[in-house]
């Protein structure tokens, strides 16, 4: 029986499992998914979670059953390539023949001292719990500082607006505008949210110290209460451990067929993957779903193609807060109630899909 490992059960790994079961996985072949939780969480909904908007049930999706699936519940220790093993934390050693490593990522605190001690995150669902027990357990009048101002810090904080309207909330972009690697109209419409909603955003900010109560921006000090950190990623240590080459932000440099150029049973997904595109779910769906084309085709003794199909993305969505959003579709613009419809409806779907 073939040993077919999938390392973390996020959106590629989830997208892996769906084309696969329940009727497509060859009889010789059994799957193994390690995760640190039991279920599949919806990460891009994690800025709610923090903010205490939505309730942790709501991030939440059942992996799917089959008589040839296995989940195992640990941590990644190390990924044993010459053996073939995956190693937990506890000592356990699982074997494989293929592995898909979609392990995501965590925050990188581009070595600002204090940033990593003195922060919280939206990175797990365990961390995102964390964060909402302090961000809502503030009291009144309580500054909250965001840094990091892309998709993440953008929905964090108009989310938290809508949850806590009696707090001081300020965003730091390290940009001079908001989003300025999109059309200005995108930025202005954000930018407006933001000032008729009282969330002050700091532009070309440069955070350089983070103490317990003490933002420091440049050489100006900043009093805090709490300050959440959504200001850059990079992968998980046991892939960054894996060797090899890797982008600007550590993630994996990949064979045509996104395995590793020196070991062609070893496949990275999603985050952890060096792809002309920023980190996203629907990047790590895109991808997986030529993964599997692959291992279909290597399970059937059939010939891989030179190259695959170039990943076209159709854009990204946004929210601000429950009513208004913004998104960038086929170079187009979109903005405000419809904006936010499109994201929720692109929500239910993909739970839909999922079970």
């Amino acid at each position: 029986m073939k040993k077919l490992v999938l390392l973390g059960g996020g959106y590629g790994n989830m997208r892996v499992l769906l084309r696969l079961l329940p009727s497509n996985l060859p009889d010789d072949v059994e799957i193994t998914l390690i995760d640190r939780i039991p279920f599949h969480s919806l990460k891009t909904e994690f800025y709610a979670l923090a903010a205490g908007t939505i309730s942790d049930q709501e991030v939440r999706v059942s992996f799917p059953e089959h008589d040839r699936l296995k989940l195992v519940s640990g941590e990644v220790s190390t990924i044993d390539r010459e053996n073939k093993q995956v190693v937990l934390e506890n000592g356990e050693a699982i074997s494989y023949d293929d592995l898909v490593i979609g392990l995501g990522c965590e925050d990188k605190y581009h070595g600002v001292p204090g940033a990593d001690e003195h922060t919280y995150s939206i990175q797990t669902i365990r961390k995102s719990r964390e964060t909402y027990k302090t961000l809502c357990g503030l009291p009144s009048g309580s500054v909250v500082g965001i840094v990091g101002a892309g998709l993440s810090g953008i929905e964090l904080a108009s989310e938290l607006r809508e949850s806590r309207s009696d707090l001081t909330i300020k965003l730091f972009d390290r940009s001079p505008r908001i989003l300025r690697d999109f059309p200005e109209r995108l930025s202005n419409f954000v930018k407006k949210w933001f000032d008729t909603h009282n969330v002050e955003v700091v532009s070309s900010s440069n955070i350089t110290k983070v103490e317990p109560h003490m933002l420091y921006n440049h050489e100006e000090t900043i009093p805090v209460d709490a300050v959440v950190w959504t200001a850059g990623i990079q992968p998980v240590k046991p892939v960054r451990d894996l060797g090899g080459d890797t982008d600007s932000i550590g993630r994996v440099v990949l064979a045509p067929h996104h395995h590793l150029p020196t070991d062609e049973h070893v496949y990275v997904v999603g985050d952890c993957a060096a792809l002309p595109y920023a980190p996203s779910a629907q990047l790590a769906e895109f991808q997986a779903e030529q993964i599997v084309q692959v291992l279909t085709a290597k399970w059937k003794g059939k010939e891989l193609p030179e190259t695959l199909p170039e990943i076209k993305l159709k854009g990204f969505l946004g929210s601000l807060g429950k009513k208004q959003g913004f998104a960038y579709l086929a170079d187009r613009t979109v903005t405000g109630r419809i904006a936010r419809l499109l994201k929720s409806g692109v929500l239910w779907m993909y739970k839909w899909h999922n079970g």
